[in-house]
Formats: structure tokens, sequence, C-alpha cells
């Protein structure tokens, strides 16, 4: 009798285990939600080997390295917000000039929000943040055709942290040049 009830507790154990990891993925895919698309190779970049290193080993690029391979300078936002702040315009203005030196040159704005909302705040939120840096580029005179948005929402911070430090990083529009 109690090896039954043993078998009995593991089975219902193991049954709301399945139960509760599954419940988040099946109700975004009743809201019809779908995971963002796996990063792009150019935003994912892993630091080049240098003579210096030992075999396996791998050094970082220093800042000003690192900088002309991302021409294209983020931008941040204040909590709950996706207006361009004057620091922020100034940074446009730099993307901008890059990409009028470069043409043909395509991007991508990505918005991002940090951790605090729920997923369709957040995706919307994204989406005006990415919409508004558009918005601005297009105004300094870059067509519409040049330019692609999509929000990402809370789903790729930069900082895993969970304060105001971190969040402050992760409400951001990332710029991704595409060919």
């Amino acid at each position: 009798m109690k090896v039954l009830r043993l078998v009995g507790l593991v089975f219902l154990v193991v049954i709301l285990a399945g139960a509760l990891a599954g419940c988040g993925c099946f109700y975004q895919a009743v809201k019809g939600e779908k995971a963002p698309p796996a990063p792009s190779a150019t935003t994912t970049q892993k630091p080049a080997p240098t003579a210096t290193a030992k075999q396996g080993e791998m050094v970082v690029a220093p800042p000003e390295q690192a900088k002309a391979v991302t021409a294209l300078e983020d931008i941040h936002y204040d909590f709950d917000k996706y207006d361009i702040r004057p620091q922020d315009a100034e940074i446009l203005k730099q993307n901008y000039t890059w990409l009028m030196q470069n043409p043909g040159t395509r991007v991508r704005i990505e918005g991002n929000c940090d951790e605090r909302g729920t997923v369709e705040y957040n995706m919307v939120l994204g989406q005006k943040r990415a919409d508004s840096a558009k918005s601005f580029l297009m105004t300094l005179g870059i067509g519409k055709g040049s330019i692609e948005t999509i929000s990402y929402g809370k789903e790729r911070p930069v900082d895993p942290g969970h304060d105001e430090q971190a969040w402050a990083k992760n409400r951001r529009s990332h710029f991704v040049p595409l060919k």
C-alpha cells in the first residue's frame, strides 16, 4: 500500500511539474505571441584573437577598435518613455552621418525595454522606441526604405541585473547595419 501511495505521489508531482513548465508557453501561444528571432551574426561578435594571446585564449579589442566595428551607437530612454532625449539626438545625428557615408546600407532599429511591465506592454513600448528613432532619422533625410524596425520588448537585455543601473542600459534602441 505504501508503494502504491509513493508511486501515486511521484506521478502527481511529475504531472504538476509538466503542467507548470508548459503553462507559460501555452499561454503565449494562445495569445498569439511568438518568441523574438535569434540574434543576427552582426549583433553577437566574438573578440578577435591577437598575436600575443596564448593558443585558445581570446583578447578583447580596445574600445577604439570596437567602435570602428560597431559604427552605429545605441540610444537610451527614460523609464516608460519613447521620446528622444537631447544627448541621444546627438547620437542619432552621428548615426545619420555614418549612414550617409555608407550609401546602400540599410539599418534595423531594435526597440528594447527593461524587465518591468508585461510582455505585451513592453513589446508595444519597444516598437514605439524603434519608431521614434526611425522618425528622427527620416526627418534628417534617411529614406524610409533604408530603415526597418522591430521590437524585442524585454526579451534581450544587455544587462541581466535587477536594479536601476541595469534597467537604464536595457531601455534602448539598438542599431544593426544590414547589407
